[in-house]
């Protein structure tokens, strides 16, 4: 075990540290003869007291599992045996690392557990990886924002959200206006330039739980939790005045700037309705505001009186601003 290059300790039928190898000392910067004798081993993983997986075994705890490592738990072929993978805050050197951890008990004489051999693997940096291709899986390429995959996604959890807690759900969607004609008067590197700087701009007038994606093209979708539609009519309004503050010219004239068409909607979640329907509900109020003559925002038909309210509270706050 001591020559063992693998991280590796053992914990007796007590739960008392018999065994802690030197790799194990280099992986958590504890020396063996501080936790021998000792069930103070958990300190070498952990800020606050909780049980390893070799601690779960000696005791018989392996139900627990689940909800102590929810990130990859599995009871392993070997009986009583248990594997996991999980951040471990690592007190010793201030940071934190992910590790891949396998107890496997040893048995003495008619069965009887005897000791519990404890192996860790470093696997911080292929977690790291891992993250970063599930950011690039996420994000928007051009803009840095959601993208479409990401933003179906999190529509459908905030619906199921909105349904369990009975809270109204919120979604605006966001389209440059003529960007064709601007796509093709200043090429496309002019085009993806512009989409970044609204996208900023959009991105800026959001609250910690709001997402903004990219929905296709040039269009921007918002998903507003817990908010009222005349909230969402003032968050659109701020929007639509921090693209035309931009003034970005859209080459029709001196005084052209690039500008963005709104829809917005608003649902209170229930089995008998969907998100798609949400969605379907925006785009139709996009639609309406782009027909209307652009530089707009449009709420469901009947709820039209919003809008110059959400107007007068909005400049009132850029004004205060």
């Amino acid at each position: 075990m001591e020559m063992l290059a693998v991280p590796a300790f053992v914990l007796d039928k007590e739960r008392r540290v018999i065994i802690w190898n030197r790799a194990c000392e280099r992986l958590t910067g504890v020396a063996a003869e501080e936790v021998l004798g000792t069930r103070d081993h958990w300190q070498s993983f952990y800020q606050e007291a909780r049980p390893t997986l070799a601690d779960l075994v000696v005791q018989d705890r392996g139900d627990e599992l689940d909800s102590l490592y929810p990130q990859v738990a599995k009871s392993c072929h070997v009986a009583g045996q248990l594997g996991a993978e999980s951040w471990c805050d690592m007190p010793r050197f201030g940071q934190r690392r992910y590790l891949a951890v396998d107890a496997i008990p040893i048995l003495g004489e008619h069965g009887r557990l005897e000791a519990v051999v404890q192996t860790l693997r470093d696997i911080t940096d292929e977690k790291a990886a891992q993250v970063a291709l599930e950011q690039l899986a996420t994000l928007d390429g051009l803009t840095g924002l959601a993208n479409r995959r990401c933003f179906d996604n999190t529509l459908g959890a905030e619906w199921s959200r909105a349904l369990r807690q009975q809270q109204p759900l919120s979604l605006l969607m966001v389209d440059v206006d003529n960007f064709k004609a601007y796509n093709d008067a200043n090429g496309h590197l002019g085009g993806d330039e512009c989409l970044k700087r609204i996208a900023i701009a959009v991105s800026s007038e959001m609250r910690a739980n709001d997402l903004v994606a990219r929905y296709g093209g040039e269009e921007f979708a918002v998903i507003l939790p817990n908010q009222s539609l005349k909230g969402a009519a003032i968050v659109a309004e701020r929007i639509r005045c921090r693209v035309e503050r931009l003034k970005v010219p859209n080459g029709r004239g001196d005084n052209e700037h690039v500008t963005v068409s709104i829809g917005a909607a608003t649902a209170i979640a229930s089995s008998d309705t969907s998100a798609c329907q949400l969605v379907a509900t925006a785009d139709a109020a996009l639609y309406r505001a782009k027909h209307m003559g652009r530089n707009r925002i449009s709420l469901p038909a009947t709820e039209a009186d919003i809008i110059a309210s959400a107007r007068a509270d909005s400049h009132s706050a850029i004004n205060a601003g």
